[in-house]
C-alpha cells in the first residue's frame, strides 16, 4: 500500500474548518505531539513571552482560552501559496464573540506539515493592536 501524502494546504483546510465548528477534538487532532501554535507571531496578550504554544497540552489551552471563546469563526482566504510542507494563506478571519461583538483579522497564517499527516506548526502573522490591519 502507498502512504496518502497530505499537503499543508490540506491540513490548513482542515485546520480551518474544524475551528469554524467548534471541533476541539479533531481540531487538537491535527497537531503532531511536538507542534507549535504561534498565534499571532510575537508578544501578545495572547502569548505574552511571544514562544507561542509548544505541544499538545499548551495548544489545547490556547484552544480553549481563544477558539472556545468564540460563538463563530468564518475564514475567507484570499490567496494560498503552497511550497513544500508548508502553505501560507493570505486572508481574513471574521470572528463573532459571546454578545455579538466582531472582529476581523487580516493577515498571513501559515501551516508546516510534518511528512506523517500532522500540522507540525501553525504562526499567524496579524498585529495585535491592527487586526483588521489597516494602516
Amino acid at each position: 500500500m502507498t502512504a496518502v501524502v497530505v499537503s499543508a494546504r490540506e491540513l490548513a483546510r482542515r485546520s480551518q474548518a474544524a475551528a469554524s465548528v467548534k471541533d476541539r477534538a479533531g481540531w487538537l487532532g491535527l497537531f503532531a505531539g511536538d507542534a507549535v501554535v504561534e498565534d499571532p507571531v510575537g508578544p501578545s496578550p495572547l502569548c505574552p513571552d511571544g514562544r507561542g504554544h509548544h505541544g499538545t497540552e499548551a495548544i489545547a489551552a490556547f484552544y480553549d482560552s481563544v477558539i472556545g471563546q468564540v460563538d463563530r469563526m468564518r475564514f475567507e482566504i484570499e490567496r494560498s501559496y503552497l511550497c513544500g510542507d508548508e502553505v501560507a494563506d493570505v486572508g481574513t478571519i471574521h470572528l463573532t464573540f459571546p454578545g455579538g461583538d466582531t472582529m476581523r483579522v487580516r493577515g498571513v497564517f501559515t501551516y508546516r506539515g510534518d511528512g506523517t499527516g500532522k500540522i507540525a506548526a501553525l504562526r499567524a502573522f496579524w498585529e495585535f493592536t491592527n487586526p483588521d490591519g489597516q494602516s
